[in-house]
């Protein structure tokens, strides 16, 4: 993909998602008001406050342990909202995980680049551990989950060694346990996606480049008509994981685009990447019985 095509395909998106970034910008350090979540502070950078909304289960008891998950929206690592999976987080705490949406510092709010992304998703992993027991989560079943750049930054907090931010207590891993990832950014390298916002850190940034044994399972979900995460990258990281014995799901919708699983864009295939996202979860041994996502009702 040549350099001006990025740049369209960036801007693109980033005009899908600068609305909702703006109206962040305006509530300044005040939580976003999302119903039925709640906020809690995972990390203070200056005067910044970073927030994770959280959704508990209904039934949801103090001392239990559950599975939790992590998500971190898109954006190109420049703009974005953590409301993008409050349905995925919605969902997976009615099927009795602990889930979460994310806040992470981005460029157009914060003048940031992608290893500040990468910090702050590591932040979030080690802050979730950290408090485990008194979320009500096992602290070896935390799973990271994203699209697009949120999905490098889920990727990263499972595959890549360092990049933690220096003042934290690094004896409590920020390492995430199982991977979901929506159309993912993990190939940082001279031919992949964002290598301009890297350049020659790109080993240190890239999954891609970083998969080794021991890597978390991973599911990933992606359209073959993706015009920046293409499918050969995408059958390159499944073979590499594999190669080091680690599990890797692809799914590939056949005529998708990037960003073709939000709920709002396609009803219909946010119901089949979340079926298989339940299941890749029940095969973990995370969660218990069918799935209970109900497909689109026909118009």
């Amino acid at each position: 993909m040549t350099a001006l095509k990025q740049v369209v395909l960036v801007a693109a998106l980033i005009l899908t998602a600068l609305p909702q970034a703006i109206a962040q910008d305006k509530a300044a350090d005040k939580p976003l008001q999302i119903d039925g979540a709640r906020a809690e502070v995972y990390k203070t950078v200056g005067k910044v406050k970073l927030r994770l909304y959280i959704f508990n289960p209904s039934n949801h008891q103090p001392g239990e342990t559950r599975p939790a998950v992590v998500f971190f929206f898109g954006g190109g690592w420049v703009g974005g909202t953590p409301t993008q999976f409050e349905p995925h987080a919605r969902y997976l705490a009615s099927r009795g995980m602990v889930a979460m949406v994310a806040d992470y510092r981005v460029k157009s709010r914060h003048g940031t680049t992608p290893f500040e992304c990468v910090a702050d998703g590591k932040s979030a992993v080690r802050w979730i551990r950290t408090h485990a027991k008194r979320l009500g989560i096992d602290p070896k079943r935390i799973a990271a989950g994203g699209g697009s750049a949120g999905g490098h930054v889920a990727a990263t907090t499972g595959i890549v060694p360092g990049l933690e931010e220096k003042d934290e207590d690094t004896s409590v891993s920020s390492m995430s346990d199982a991977l979901i990832l929506f159309n993912p950014v993990y190939d940082n390298g001279p031919t992949g996606y964002g290598h301009s916002r890297v350049k020659d850190r790109y080993k240190e940034i890239s999954p891609l480049h970083n998969i080794r044994k021991g890597a978390p399972p991973t599911t990933v979900f992606l359209g073959t008509r993706d015009k920046l995460i293409p499918v050969e990258t995408a059958k390159k990281y499944q073979k590499t994981m594999q190669d080091v014995s680690a599990r890797c799901d692809l799914h590939l919708y056949e005529g998708q685009p990037h960003g073709f699983f939000n709920k709002k864009r396609s009803a219909q295939h946010y119901y089949l990447t979340v079926l298989e996202m339940d299941k890749f979860l029940i095969s973990l041994g995370w969660l218990e019985g069918k799935p209970t996502v109900k497909p689109p009702k026909a118009e």
